[in-house]
């Protein structure tokens, strides 16, 4: 099985360089690194590795642009898509090709690096509306070819949920997705991952692109059900609990917590209406009025190493 490898990424030379080294140790088919407006020399640093089969130039920061913008360039039977702050570990690409023998969709554990040893996350999984959902992990995942091209790839209206926007619509579809645990990479204790290359910088989530995020998605992907409210309402519900402590601890300022909840409120009800909008565009189950087959390609320059 033929594996491209895409790399989003947006001013992480020093990491992506590792992330490279270690991909380039274990031989996948290509990798195609996708470079949103960095500023810290990426673009050259690239150009000067002889493992770096494509670079895509972008002038956009979402990371599912930079994703599709991969995809559309890939020549494998199956993608993969790994975060610059990761490096894979030795057993990562044999277990992906294993586990695409048998799904559409493979993901594995991310590891950090403590003081006490090694940590990492398990599989992760949720039934709404009847439909088990089988989330990847969007720094650490691989599709075939045909599971990408039958979701038509990534959502570009999302900055951040893209990768589970996916696992959604590859369970509409009854797409099989895989947690497997030798699909490892491996992240230093400080580093930071990045859920979107469109948020560069800050200190603190943005909690209006994330509730318009999740709102949207599960909008879109499930109409305007009680469930879906439900849902919303208890992530508001914890998150201001959560931050409510802070702010008693003082840890937190009482302004802070109020404009936090307005961005939360404006992003819900924002994204509800464009998910619900996205879902009368896009009837069929793939669910993707913003997909690969509606981009236009928004590369600034592409150097490809294999013409």
């Amino acid at each position: 099985m033929d594996v491209s490898v895409v790399v989003p990424t947006l001013n992480s030379r020093e990491r992506l360089a590792a992330c490279l080294d270690a991909l380039a140790a274990v031989g996948p088919t290509e990798t195609i690194v996708v470079n949103g407006p960095s500023a810290d020399g990426t673009s050259g640093m690239c150009r000067d590795r002889d493992d770096v089969d494509v670079l895509v130039e972008l002038d956009d920061r979402n990371v599912n642009v930079a994703r599709n913008a991969g995809v559309s360039r890939a020549r494998g039977d199956a993608v993969a898509f790994v975060s610059p702050e990761h490096g894979v570990e030795s057993g990562w690409l044999d277990a992906l090709r294993a586990g695409l023998a048998d799904a559409s969709a493979v993901t594995g554990p991310v590891r950090r690096t403590l003081d006490v040893g090694w940590t990492a996350e398990g599989p992760e999984t949720r039934t709404i509306s009847g439909r088990n959902v089988h989330y990847v992990n969007g720094g650490n995942a691989a599709f075939t070819a045909d599971a990408l091209a039958a979701i038509d790839g990534f959502d570009e209206y999302l900055a951040v949920g893209g990768a589970r926007d996916a696992a959604h619509r590859l369970a509409a579809l009854d797409r099989t997705v895989s947690w497997l645990p030798d699909m490892a990479v491996s992240r230093a204790d400080d580093a930071v991952a990045r859920p979107s290359v469109m948020t560069d910088g800050g200190d603190g989530p943005d909690w209006g692109w994330r509730y318009r995020s999740l709102a949207y998605r599960l909008t879109k992907n499930y109409g305007a059900r009680p469930t879906v409210l439900y849902r919303v309402g208890r992530h508001a519900v914890g998150d201001a609990v959560e931050a409510a402590r802070d702010v008693v601890s003082g840890d937190g300022q009482p302004s802070r917590w109020v404009g936090n909840g307005r961005d939360v409120l404006l992003g819900s009800v924002g994204g509800g209406y464009r998910g619900l909008r996205a879902r009368w565009r896009d009837r069929s189950p793939r669910r993707n009025p913003a997909g690969l087959s509606a981009r236009t390609d928004r590369a600034v320059a592409v150097y490809d190493r294999r013409e």
